[in-house]
């Protein structure tokens, strides 16, 4: 395969992540809208549930679409998921009741649980270790490009033409991305693993092996604490920007933008930094790890956020602690893969993904029960940098080289 082929699919994998996050948060901001609350009587715990039920199928189903992609291949079982969740995610726009939007985020979650098993795989076997920092910054940047281009784009549809418009467009549109990928990728990432297995003779790791090691642990908990933040800025960052800090809808929406939009530049920068640090000749693990832990403590700031009484620096904060945490996005995924090279990547990509989208799940109704409990934005902000700092302790005790299992 060309270089210019490779890098190709690179960029349309990070479009699918674009796609995918557009159509996972733009319920975020359907919430913050006026006439929604209103038309569905929603309290901060009810739009709490809401954001969370998505998270519910997806984070579950993580560990069954790794091995769904590890038997079956990378294109097909992509493509497949890829036009089941645009046709749900447009089926929002005709829903009469709560119960139906529950469904059908539900529904959500399982198309989309596709997507990272998917898109790893396919990295791990067609990108090189001195090259992967940049190929995963790439396709993980998509994960912040998607609120950041996803948040203004729903908030300016909503105001214009209304929510039930707003979802119909972005579900529909996104179809075309469909037709690049079924033209462009080659249905042979298990040739690629046959080859590799035979060169390195390397062996999977058994997933009882996997969970009674600290490294395993560690990496779990790490992804949960960095994509809790993560997760609260997706679902909650809108209202915040609203309610708190008395911006306008289609304010909120740019400012969710701007922050999301910083992390994905940084993550895209980072992974290329580490990558040329590593091709120079220093340890992948510790360099990976270096970016990792300086992402979440960069992170950490917003709490100073919180007690600003400025909007400007709770502004100012919001955008620096998304984008400092994009120095962990590209590094902390490509170290999975640099420490565990013998274990078949889709499934320890579902395992890690699955960690952290549980967050998905906790953050807005944890996010929705403290603003109910307290009657402000100021106690859930915390929690975030209290989980932060407990994610940077699990990279600098647990997540190290000398943990690493051994195949069986």
């Amino acid at each position: 395969m060309s270089d210019t082929r490779r890098w190709s699919i690179v960029c349309l994998l990070s479009l699918g992540m674009i796609i995918a996050y557009i159509d996972r948060s733009n319920l975020s901001v359907a919430l913050a809208d006026k006439q929604f609350i209103k038309e569905f009587q929603l309290t901060s715990t009810d739009r709490g549930l809401l954001n969370s039920y998505f998270f519910w199928t997806y984070a579950f189903l993580q560990i069954p679409a790794g091995f769904l992609v590890d038997r079956y291949g990378v294109k097909f079982p992509y493509a497949a998921g890829f036009a089941f969740w645009s046709l749900v995610s447009a089926g929002a726009a005709f829903i009469t009741s709560i119960p139906q939007l529950i469904g059908l985020r539900l529904l959500l979650g399982i198309g989309e649980s596709v997507v990272t098993p998917a898109s790893l795989r396919w990295i791990r076997f067609n990108i090189g270790e001195k090259q992967r920092g940049l190929a995963v910054g790439l396709y993980m940047a998509g994960t912040k490009a998607g609120p950041a281009i996803g948040a203004p784009l729903a908030a300016w549809l909503i105001s214009y033409y209304g929510w039930r418009y707003m979802f119909m467009i972005l579900g529909f549109g996104c179809l075309l991305w469909l037709i690049p990928w079924l033209t462009l990728v080659k249905n042979n990432d298990r040739e690629l693993e046959a080859n590799f297995v035979r060169q390195t003779n390397s062996k999977p790791i058994s997933f009882a092996k996997l969970f009674s090691t600290r490294l395993m642990w560690g990496i779990i908990i790490g992804t949960f604490c960095y994509n809790y933040f993560v997760y609260f800025c997706m679902t909650w960052l809108p209202a915040y920007f609203a309610e708190s800090r008395g911006l306008s809808l289609q304010k909120s929406g740019a400012f969710t933008g701007f922050s999301f939009g910083g992390m994905a530049i940084m993550a895209t920068l980072a992974g290329f930094a580490a990558d040329r640090m590593i091709a120079r000749g220093a340890d992948s693990v510790k360099t990976r790890k270096g970016f990792t832990i300086a992402g979440l403590l960069v992170a950490s700031t917003e709490i100073i956020g919180a007690f600003a009484p400025s909007n400007d620096v709770a502004l100012l904060f919001a955008i620096v602690s998304l984008t400092g945490l994009g120095l962990a996005t590209a590094n902390y995924w490509a170290l999975t893969q640099t420490l565990m090279p013998g274990a078949a990547i889709g499934r320890i990509a579902g395992v890690q993904n699955m960690a952290s989208n549980l967050s998905g799940i906790v953050a807005p109704i944890i996010t929705g029960f403290l603003r109910d409990a307290t009657g402000s934005y100021n106690t859930p902000i915390y929690a975030v940098g209290v989980i932060l700092l407990i994610g940077v302790a699990s990279y600098v005790f647990m997540v190290d080289a000398k943990y690493v299992p051994k195949a069986d």
